[in-house]
């Protein structure tokens, strides 16, 4: 018999992407898809349970299915459409994930699982490190926000792996997921028509493609492959390195340099007219960036990003149209002026 696989979070297009492709696995029976909202999309041959996982009700989903894998994909920094507030996404990312870890702890069926976390787990802060890895403390932990509920449900997820050393546990840190069904909220920032930045810093940023977010997870669900393994933490980012200058550039999107002070006050107008939500971490990334290394994913995962970091921004503004300066003219405008500059002024 297949193996039953249960994915939580679902209702969200990137997991309901992933139930649909993880049931074309040969070694899957049964995938149950879990969200305390039911899904607009399809989930193909899958089994959804609406269910809540901050509540005990999840113990008895894997008791009765039988679950061999757990893919916890229910941790976000964002509500869904009118799903909440900003509680109670940090209940279901903290308080949804003690309750499924106790879930998987008490089931003996349970042998394998893959946790959806993020690089913000390493905060955004100047005195960073260029490249963090996976075994780089961050200089200043996150206060606040998604990046706080990240670096508490991976404490939980470590202290679940050390009372069921049997369960092969894999941690997922994603860079920003980008690609044309992306919902993040870097996602949103960039669909503006202009780009509110800092005055004075041009960061540095990671993307993964949304598709190769889903093969990893593929992969992270499955038996390790020879010569690999699938079990610990893992960075996962396209290759390549992007300025936020050069992202809006190849994204037709005129930046407007603000004081940090100002940015805050954009960040409040924004929110209020539902356009975006400039989180505080959001705001850090935008001015102090951050990048990652990663090593193990391609040595140890054995997995290779089919995007660049430069690819999954391509494919993100191909579904987004134009901007207000199409990046051709954008790059023309820019050549005419660096050729008006003295030869001194351009170095």
């Amino acid at each position: 018999m297949g193996k039953v696989v249960l994915v939580t979070g679902v209702a969200r297009r990137l997991g309901g992407r992933f139930v649909r492709r993880i049931q074309r696995e040969p070694d899957v029976e049964r995938v149950i898809g879990v969200d305390a909202v039911t899904p607009e999309h399809h989930l193909g041959g899958a089994d959804f349970v609406r269910a809540d996982i901050r509540h005990p009700t999840i113990g008895k989903l894997l008791a009765e299915y039988g679950v061999h894998t757990v893919v916890h994909m229910d941790i976000n920094g964002t509500p869904l459409g009118a799903r909440g507030n900003r509680t109670s996404v940090k209940e279901t990312n903290v308080i949804g994930t003690m309750q499924l870890l106790g879930a998987c702890q008490k089931a003996p069926s349970v042998q394998r699982l893959v946790v959806k976390s993020s690089t913000n787990v390493y905060g955004s802060a100047p005195r960073d490190p260029a490249v963090f890895s996976e075994t780089t403390p961050p200089k200043s932990l996150p206060s606040g926000g998604f990046a706080k509920d990240a670096v508490e449900v991976e404490g939980y997820v470590r202290g679940f792996a050390r009372r069921r050393p049997d369960v092969a546990v894999c941690v997922l840190r994603f860079a920003n997921i980008l690609g044309p069904c992306a919902d993040s909220p870097l996602a949103e920032y960039f669909a503006l028509p202009v780009l509110p930045t800092v005055i004075g810093y041009d960061p540095r940023l990671q993307f993964v493609h949304e598709k190769d977010a889903i093969e990893v997870l593929r992969i992270a669900a499955s038996e390790p492959r020879r010569s690999t393994l699938n079990s610990g933490t893992f960075n996962i980012a396209g290759d390549g390195v992007l300025l936020l200058s050069q992202a809006a550039r190849r994204l037709g999107r005129p930046t407007l340099p603000l004081l940090l002070p100002t940015l805050r006050w954009a960040r409040a107008g924004l929110r209020s007219l539902g356009i975006t939500d400039f989180s505080p971490e959001q705001i850090r990334l935008l001015t102090h960036g951050r990048v990652v290394a990663t090593n193990q994913m391609r040595e140890t995962l054995g997995f290779e990003p089919e995007h660049t970091t430069a690819g999954a921004l391509a494919d993100y503004a191909h579904s987004r149209g134009p901007g207000l300066l199409p990046p051709e003219t954008l790059a023309r405008t820019i050549d005419r002026l660096a050729a008006l500059l003295p030869a001194g002024a351009q170095t």
